[in-house]
């Protein structure tokens, strides 16, 4: 499966009005700590976007609204597989990716045939406290020998500066978070890194 080569994370919907129309054709949505009724309003218009502007939407995390929603991705971390009804999310017709930092999570995401494998973070990362330590570029060759033609995502620290590096170490993808959110020009950001993944 070929998937777009740049991966974008928001955490609000307001994020994709802003960036879909530039050409962004795969994107994930991680919203955390919002009331449910929030969360439905966000995914929904997040869907109805995604939609309208040709772009994947993967939903982080919250499989059940995925599965209500209609929603075509979902992307579970490895505490959430432990919640998480694979088989529902499978019956449903949903994609899988799944986060992974290490060889033992590696074999339980590839037992589940995701459709999508991240790994991170490839380089430090301000997003969240995470017991991980940068995996470094070269890991990333590691892994793509493991997964085969399942994609591989880079995750974590990514900058337009640094995705060619990790497009030649082997990944398929390459995630950005806050190299986008923080940068004082984040469409520009966005337009940057659309020419460095084209």
């Amino acid at each position: 499966m070929m998937l777009p080569r740049f991966y974008p994370i928001f955490d609000d919907v307001a994020w994709l009005r802003r960036m879909l129309p530039l050409g962004i054709k795969l994107v994930q949505m991680r919203l955390k700590d919002k009331p449910e009724d929030a969360l439905r309003a966000q995914l929904s218009e997040a869907r109805e976007l995604c939609a309208a502007h040709g772009a994947v939407l993967v939903v982080n995390d919250h499989w059940q609204l995925a599965i209500e929603l209609g929603c075509d991705w979902v992307h579970l971390g490895q505490e959430d597989l432990n919640a998480a009804d694979v088989t529902a999310i499978r019956t449903a017709g949903l994609k899988l990716g799944v986060s992974t930092h290490d060889k033992a999570e590696l074999a339980r995401a590839l037992v589940l045939q995701p459709d999508y494998v991240a790994l991170g973070p490839i380089y430090p990362t301000i997003l969240k406290k995470m017991k991980w330590h940068q995996q470094g570029i070269e890991k990333l060759s590691v892994w793509k020998a493991l997964v085969g033609d399942i994609p591989l995502v880079a995750i974590g620290g990514m900058s337009t500066d640094r995705a060619t590096g990790a497009f030649e170490a082997g990944a398929d993808v390459v995630s950005a978070v806050t190299d986008i959110t923080l940068h004082d020009d984040p469409e520009n950001r966005v337009k940057a890194w659309l020419e460095v993944c084209g």
